[in-house]
């Protein structure tokens, strides 16, 4: 195993296609082409500034004073989480640049110096935003909604009487104080970690000390109920917990308990955040001593915890000698420091969720079933009958995950179905996929899953589940080497009285109940035989040495989706210059590759109107004159995650527009170092209501979208005169 290593081929213009097992090299020829259109680099967002970007965006969701306080919270604490992903990878990334000395520009022109400077000073304006919405509108409105987030101090007596006994039943047999000496380290301060430096004087003279606030215990201390009436609230003793106090509060103000003989002069927290990109070392000749790929998974996870520090969160009364100590200790410079005036690692937020508030979360709803027909000879619901008859498209969360894994479980349950396959990215913790997978695994039905086991920061959840699965016999493969196996395909076949039949679920999402009330994608559900063969044959790839690299009618990467999107998009091109009204839209999570960009650029250039919704990272400029005039960027941000992938071309060549699903973004690494898929929605009808209503209504919306403007910051969308504000997602809600 080994940490990425950056050199200055990563700084080329295209990546070399990722070394595999053999199979997949890189397609060579495309069916068409679109003109290689060399822009200026300025012409290039910075996709680090980018993605800061959307999450300022993300912040304006717990800003927005329409939307309910415990959601206001939960975006607050999601900002919160998504920067310190952002820095485990992404900055560690343009540090390691740093460190090694490459000072090659970037497609944006900026170098890696360059770049971090630009992180740093729009992370921190970020950080003092955040903290000024938590300090002042946040936990004020929840407090006078009867949700306190009380500072130690401000406790009354009664109520730190109560939590200094809480302390020695709860906290402090967890607590392990940390004396920094000659004799003594500093001790490793593991990531993600929040905790106390101490300040102390004794006999001996001034010393500092270390100690961890456990994660093991709640951030989000509840303060006891004291007798009736206490602080105004006179039913405090029957009504649930409502009032918290920090839990490293509560550790600072018993620390005499920590260091009995010594004075507590002060305490100050901080955050570490580490690099955490840590890949496995997948080199032939290393690995040759290596059972196998899970043994080196869960090698290399053992060194995600000693990662560089990437970024050091301190609250700003820390003295300036306490703060350069800690930075000499953590090996850490001021370039890593962030100030916050408020608390840190907010995404302890998120544990407010728990509160039984309803009127300060989004209303429920209950996800909209599939209905299936009843099989007239057995009398039950035919998930495969319902198939045969027409594809079936099915959109979470709006549509119950239950139409999944009703299918993989009807699979199971059936006994003239043989084979049964899936791949698995990110499943989650309490799959209803693996039981009935687990109980499909008989001496009549293969079942064959591949789990990857690079998905990254789910490496663990997915080993355990790969171990579990082979337990009972089922057949597990690892995915391939030097690729993450990113697409989301189900195989069932069944035998049928006029022979072997083929169904398939295709998707753009993971195969996860969980995220699938809180994401939104698409699934295509399918009896067709085309659709069908080419799913059997990217199984052969994943599970065997099969080199296929055409299919029928799924895009797939490494071999051939780049080749694919630059073909369609030059035949919308040619179209356009042939017949007029060419036109674009593609909806997806991130636009970054450079070529697919140029594309995009000289498409807008021959006139085609192009539409993107992009949820996070843009590095296309739009509205730029002379470059850019005809194409328009808007981000989704709302209550549920916008996730599904759907690209549309007005004309395919035959006269007819074309409509795509697939679980791969325009990234580079989606498009040459990742198994995607990207596959066709062909039922006139359901092709129809994405392109007519789905993706216009996504183009509508005026309370949760923000356009991209040429400068690269965002801006909301007004409702035209006289129009009321529309909302994509309630308009989804309520459609469903």
């Amino acid at each position: 195993m080994k940490r990425r290593k950056e050199t200055r081929a990563a700084t080329a213009r295209r990546p070399k296609p990722a070394r595999t097992n053999g199979a997949w090299p890189r397609e060579s020829g495309a069916d068409g082409a679109v003109p290689r259109l060399p822009f200026p680099s300025e012409l290039y967002l910075n996709r680090e500034l980018s993605w800061l970007e959307f999450n300022r965006r993300v912040l304006a969701e717990a800003a927005e004073h329409t939307t309910p306080l415990l959601e206001r919270a939960k975006f607050a604490a999601i900002f919160s989480s998504n920067l310190d992903e952002f820095f485990m990878i992404r900055v560690a990334g343009v540090k390691r640049k740093v460190t090694d000395g490459i000072g090659d520009p970037g497609p944006d022109g900026r170098t890696p110096v360059q770049q971090l400077a630009a992180i740093r000073a729009l992370a921190q304006t970020l950080l003092d935003e955040h903290a000024t919405l938590l300090r002042d509108v946040i936990l004020p409105g929840l407090a006078a909604a009867g949700i306190e987030i009380v500072r130690y101090p401000a406790l009354s007596d009664a109520e730190r009487a109560a939590l200094a006994d809480l302390f020695e039943r709860e906290i402090f047999p967890v607590l392990t104080p940390q004396a920094v000496d000659r004799g003594r380290r500093f001790p490793h301060v593991s990531n993600l970690s929040l905790n106390l430096i101490v300040v102390l004087r004794s006999p001996a003279g001034a010393r500092f000390a270390r100690v961890k606030v456990p994660a093991v215990l709640r951030r989000l201390v509840a303060v006891p109920a004291t007798v009736p009436g206490a602080n105004g609230h006179a039913d405090r003793a029957a009504a649930p917990p409502a009032r918290f106090t920090w839990l490293e509060g509560v550790v600072a103000a018993h620390l005499p308990r920590l260091f009995p003989g010594s004075e507590i002069v002060a305490t100050y927290p901080f955050h570490v955040t580490r690099d955490s990109d840590i890949e496995v070392d997948e080199d032939e000749d290393e690995a040759a001593d290596t059972d196998d790929l899970l043994v080196l998974m869960r090698e290399s996870l053992s060194q995600r915890t000693f990662g560089s520090v990437v970024r050091l969160d301190i609250d700003d009364t820390m003295p300036d000698d306490v703060r350069d100590w800690l930075l000499e200790q953590l090996h850490a410079s001021t370039r890593d420091l962030y100030m916050v005036n408020g608390p840190l690692a907010a995404q302890s937020l998120f544990e407010l969720a728990r509160l039984d508030r309803p009127d300060l979360k989004d209303p429920p709803f209950a996800p909209r079933p599939l209905a299936i027909p009843v099989n007239d000879d057995e009398g039950g619901a035919d998930i495969f009958a319902l198939l045969r008859q027409r594809d079936v498209l099915v959109h979470h969360p709006y549509q119950s995950f239950a139409a999944v894994s009703d299918f993989v479980r009807a699979a199971a349950d059936d006994p003239d179905v043989v084979a049964i396959k899936q791949t698995l990215y990110r499943i989650g913790k309490d799959s209803p996929l693996i039981p009935a997978l687990i109980e499909a695994r008989d001496d009549d039905t293969q079942v064959a899953v591949l789990v990857e086991l690079k998905a990254r920061f789910d490496e663990e959840n997915n080993i355990s589940w790969a171990q579990q699965l082979e337990r009972y016999g089922v057949h597990v493969a690892y995915g391939l080497t030097g690729l993450k196996t990113h697409c989301k395909a189900t195989l069932v076949v069944r035998r049928e009285p006029d022979g072997l039949r083929r169904y398939v679920h295709l998707a753009t999402g993971n195969y996860n109940a969980s995220t699938a009330r809180i994401y939104e994608d698409l699934g295509l559900l399918s009896a067709r035989e085309d659709l069908g063969s080419d799913v059997s044959e990217l199984f052969n790839v994943l599970t065997g040495y099969a080199e296929q690299d055409r299919f029928r009618k799924l895009w797939v990467a490494p071999v051939g989706l780049r080749e694919r999107f630059l073909a369609a998009i030059a035949r919308e091109v040619a179209a356009h210059e042939k017949h007029g009204g060419g036109h674009l839209i593609f909806k997806m999570n991130a636009l970054v590759d450079r070529e697919l960009i140029a594309a995009l650029y000289a498409a807008a250039q021959a006139g085609v109107k192009i539409d993107l919704i992009v949820r996070g990272v843009c590095c296309l400029r739009p509205g730029v004159p002379g470059w850019s005039e005809t194409i328009r960027v808007v981000s989704v941000v709302g209550r549920f995650l916008e996730h599904s992938r759907i690209y549309w071309f007005r004309h395919d060549g035959g006269g007819e527009d074309a409509l795509y699903l697939g679980s791969a973004d325009l990234m580079e690494r989606n498009l040459d170092r990742r198994v995607e898929v990207v596959f066709p929605v062909e039922d006139a009808a359901l092709k129809a209501d994405l392109r007519d209503a789905v993706l216009p209504a996504y183009l509508r919306d005026t309370v949760n979208a923000r356009q991209l403007r040429p400068d690269g910051s965002y801006a909301p969308v007004p409702p035209a005169d006289g129009e009321d504000p529309f909302d994509v997602q309630a308009w989804l809600l309520k459609r469903y």
